[in-house]
């Protein structure tokens, strides 16, 4: 749950590093969240099975869409990427897998071009 509190207090920082488990913890969290709040939109009748979201689902995404974003970049400054790989997941299905390929991977032993190592030292 630390890793996820740690990813809204930067809320909108683009700058810097992100190490795996704080990407994979919030994605997590966030996908849990997600799932509860879609059982309780169709539970009240507000989920739009069209859409995929239904009221409580929709206001939970925009509000968290902008720290997800910036946690994804972070993430792949840790691979020593640019954050405009994000764009890859444009492309259907094949963009989606390398994107996880790319977030799966270990981050950049010591400091790269967009920061110092998350987990500290030379590691």
């Amino acid at each position: 749950m630390n890793w996820y509190l740690e990813v809204l207090k930067k809320y909108a920082w683009f700058d810097g590093r992100a190490g795996k488990k704080e990407y994979w913890y919030f994605s997590l969290f966030s996908f849990i969240i997600i799932v509860v709040l879609s059982v309780i939109d169709m539970m009240t009748g507000t989920f739009n099975v069209t859409v995929g979201l239904g009221l409580l689902s929709g206001i939970y995404t925009l509000a968290f869409l902008i720290p997800g974003i910036a946690v994804s970049v972070r993430r792949l400054h840790d691979t020593d990427r640019s954050g405009w790989w994000l764009l890859i997941n444009a492309i259907p299905l094949i963009g989606v897998i390398v994107f996880l390929v790319f977030t799966a991977q270990n981050g950049t032993p010591g400091d790269n071009q967009y920061g110092s190592n998350p987990k500290g030292g030379t590691e």
